[in-house]
């Protein structure tokens, strides 16, 4: 039988399906439903890159299945490694628009950063994410396929080793692309697939306050992470567009209904940025903002990684960070100082495909053919 090998085409990616919705689309071709079982199992337990490597289908049924998806709906443009193990990926979606993805070593297992969308439209203006406006949605397989790409990062070395932990905090707005999101978690956290816990994926969101509730009703176990980088409306206003929209009183309404939910904590992202947002005042204010949520609050204060085309900002000193931290801690907030991971590489989110599409654009302009 003549493989057939999969490439970035237009036909959707399998990887988009759920387990119960492979299940439907078999019946409807007229398989039982124990044969989307056997795929599932090659898909996601196997990890083949073609449907004829699944040695127990049906020849007639693996054509269906070719005539109607791919698999890896992704090419690997660039890969970048780092001193301390970050790995991070520029890949090709097949309309040849780029998105990144990053494989980070913890102490508690192998972590990976994905990409929801191509570009950014939430305007926040110290991120190199939104430099590029948001083009399109990523589909629920283009997200999937960057899990399943960096699991055969193990693979093809031979290392027993998985990605155990998912984090949805790459370029994009996740709960901008609300449906794909949740049909992604709920493939890569299926028992018979990749079985990543539902309590080792968080997403982050900007505030999207609607959403917030939206998700807060799922029944997932997800972690949920806001983007807040600041206490009050008018510096957050001033640096995040999005607060425009969602002000800080109707976003903590609505972390609120989400804590009232699902009983869970929430993770506050804090990007320190110089002389902005990293005063003992900010602190102080943001101790005030979270004092009724404190058992369920944990703020993550993360070190700036400076973007050329905003360099209005740089990152806090070692010793703002430190004074803000403790005020924080002594106002009874739990709080952390995030690792860095990359910094040797491009090493903030939406870097390598800004940086990749510049060089694309001069190597355009040099080769194209001059008219006489």
């Amino acid at each position: 039988m003549t493989k057939t090998i999969q490439t970035n085409e237009t036909k959707p990616s399998i990887y988009g399906l759920t387990r119960d919705q492979l299940i439907d689309w078999s019946i409807d071709n007229g398989a039982k439903k124990f044969r989307a079982t056997q795929i599932w199992d090659w898909l996601y337990k196997k990890r083949v890159e073609t449907f004829e490597d699944m040695t127990n289908i049906p020849k007639d049924f693996i054509e269906k299945l070719n005539a109607a998806f791919v698999i890896n709906p992704l090419i690997q443009r660039l890969v970048q490694e780092s001193k301390d193990g970050t790995v991070k990926y520029l890949f090709e979606l097949p309309d040849k628009m780029l998105v990144e993805t990053v494989l980070m070593r913890q102490k508690y297992g192998f972590s990976v950063c994905v990409t929801t969308q191509v570009g950014c439209n939430i305007g926040c203006t110290f991120c190199a994410s939104g430099l590029i406006k948001k083009q399109r949605d990523l589909t629920a397989g283009e997200i999937t396929a960057q899990i399943m790409l960096v699991q055969k990062y193990f693979d093809e070395r031979g290392l027993d080793e998985r990605v155990s932990h998912v984090v949805v905090m790459g370029i994009g707005e996740p709960f901008d692309n609300y449906e794909n999101l949740i049909k992604f978690i709920k493939t890569i956290n299926d028992d018979h697939g990749l079985a990543i816990g539902a309590r080792h994926i968080t997403v982050s969101t900007s505030g999207l306050a609607n959403k917030i509730k939206e998700f807060a009703g799922t029944g997932l176990q997800i972690n949920l992470a806001i983007s807040l980088h600041a206490p009050n409306n008018d510096v957050r206003t001033s640096i995040m567009r999005i607060n425009r929209q969602f002000p800080i009183e109707t976003l903590f309404e609505a972390i609120n209904y989400y804590l009232d939910k699902t009983n869970r904590r929430v993770t506050f992202e804090y990007i320190m940025l110089r002389g902005v947002n990293d005063k003992p005042e900010h602190a102080r204010e943001l101790v005030a903002l979270l004092k009724d949520m404190r058992k369920l609050a944990y703020v993550n204060l993360i070190p700036y990684n400076p973007v050329s085309e905003h360099d209005q900002y740089s990152r806090s000193t070692k010793e703002d960070v430190l004074k803000f931290y403790d005020v924080l801690k002594k106002g009874g907030v739990n709080c952390v100082i995030r690792q860095e991971h990359g910094t040797d590489i491009d090493a903030a989110c939406g870097q390598l495909r800004s940086n990749t599409m510049k060089k694309d654009k001069a190597a355009a302009r040099v080769t194209k053919p001059v008219t006489v």
